[in-house]
């Protein structure tokens, strides 16, 4: 054991791409074509991708929520992890990215287990909270509108299950969230809402410094 986490240099973050993560085809397929994009800094890194998969075959998930999923790299890696009768469902108000994720999806033999629903993020949960999914999955990864986590997290405490996960990912915001001269919406928003988490006794939670920051809640 250590008593802090390691930093990562570019060849150690190479070396743990290497051998600590195991990546589908047709996942490099989809990351490589992601970073070619001008917004491809939004996409999931490996290792996130992976813990996430690992989550969700450790408690056996079926129903998965995704709260943003640009070309769906972290989507794929999900709907991989996940029995053939799993199911994610997957919300975006950008159709034609996920349009692009979903022909690595087919590839990947995948494409069957992702419903995506095109809209505002909050207009769809509700709707699935007014469709009677409430304590429905297993696991929700938010990963969108930053400003708008605290919302997210509130539907999501909804309809996932007792003993269900929610992860947040982007929670440590490239470090901003550690310098209070940051002022912008979303440093401030995250900022707050890590407080607000550390205190909350309806989950047990920790930020891990994976990638950009993952937060793990466990409803209890």
């Amino acid at each position: 054991m250590s008593t802090r986490t390691i930093g990562l240099s570019d060849d150690l973050a190479a070396y743990v791409a290497k051998v600590g993560v195991r990546e589908h085809p047709a996942q490099a397929a989809l990351r490589e074509e992601t970073d070619r994009l001008e917004h491809g800094g939004m996409r999931t890194s490996p290792e996130a991708a992976a813990l996430i998969g690992f989550l969700i075959e450790t408690i056996g998930a079926k129903r998965v929520l995704e709260v943003g999923c640009f070309t769906g790299h972290g989507t794929l890696a999900m709907a991989l992890a996940m029995p053939e009768d799993g199911q994610v469902v997957t919300l975006d108000v950008n159709r034609q990215w996920q349009e692009l994720g979903r022909r690595h999806w087919d590839a990947a033999g995948v494409g069957g287990k992702i419903e995506f629903r095109e809209g505002p993020a909050l207009t769809s949960l509700d709707a699935l909270l007014e469709d009677g999914e409430a304590e429905r999955f297993d696991l929700a990864l938010i990963d969108a509108d930053k400003k708008s986590y605290p919302d997210y997290l509130d539907r999501c405490c909804r309809l996932v299950r007792r003993g269900g996960l929610i992860v947040l990912d982007n929670t440590l915001w490239d470090g901003r969230v550690a310098d209070p001269s940051d002022n912008s919406r979303q440093a401030r928003t995250l900022r707050c809402l890590n407080a607000l988490l550390h205190a909350d006794e309806r989950f047990a939670a920790v930020l891990l410094p994976v990638g950009d920051g993952l937060t793990l809640l466990r409803r209890r």
